[in-house]
């Protein structure tokens, strides 16, 4: 049995994968979505960039889970790539949705402007507060859905997407599928350029925009279940 592990980016908890998850479960997978500690439920948890990594290695040794799909969206996929080295044998392949890719050394906000989103952590006690209706405009979602990423948004610990990323060994090394939305732009960031030159890592877009889990999930899911089958 395939068995994923669904970590969504910032703001986001377990909850926006539900339709996803659903799918899955259909098509005969495990399916385990993860909120990340000071996210939607867990509100209130002290969270750093380790921690976030802990969450996700600490949720695959709980389960006894091997033969692991470590899927990440957007912010989630730097605690993602640097669980996916920690848990050794355990991973099968870790999918990038439209995600961040860790780099040693560096942060979330890394290269790319970001100097806005560093003043909101600083004006907002430590938190990114999460975006607003406009914000989500020209991504493939309804007005339905843009309410619900919105109501179920909660602020992101700051220090998560500040503090550098640890890894002992490059992410081209790690079996991967990179996901990109078409909608949110053609290429994947920078620092997915030489992985996916490596030839363990493979590229696959979706023509929609940055929330694929709400937006597309039918499609979404059966990219995972592909990627996890190596098709």
């Amino acid at each position: 049995m395939t068995r994923f592990v669904l970590v969504a980016g910032a703001w986001l908890g377990a909850w926006a994968w539900d339709e996803v998850a659903a799918e899955l479960r259909a098509a005969g997978a495990e399916v385990h979505p993860l909120t990340l500690s000071g996210l939607a439920e867990k509100q209130g948890a002290p969270a750093g960039p380790q921690t976030h990594v802990q969450d996700i290695v600490g949720e695959v040794e709980r389960l006894g889970l091997r033969d692991v799909v470590l899927v990440g969206h957007s912010y989630a996929g730097l605690p993602v790539g640097q669980a996916a080295e920690r848990i050794g044998d355990r991973l099968r392949r870790v999918v990038f949705v439209d995600a961040g890719v860790p780099v040693d050394g560096e942060s979330f906000l890394a290269g790319w402007p970001s100097d806005h989103v560093r003043r909101a952590i600083e004006h907002h006690d430590g938190f990114w507060p999460p975006a607003g209706p406009d914000d989500y405009a020209g991504q493939g979602l309804t007005d339905d859905q843009i309410a619900r990423i919105v109501g179920g948004s909660t602020p992101h610990p700051g220090a998560t997407l500040t503090e550098p990323a640890v890894l002992d060994r490059p992410v081209a090394e790690l079996p991967a599928t990179y996901v990109k939305c078409l909608l949110d732009g053609d290429e994947p960031p920078s620092a997915a350029a030489e992985p996916l030159k490596s030839g363990r890592w493979e590229l696959v877009t979706l023509d929609t925009g940055h929330w694929p889990m709400f937006s597309r999930p039918r499609e979404l899911a059966r990219v995972l279940y592909e990627a996890a089958a190596g098709r």
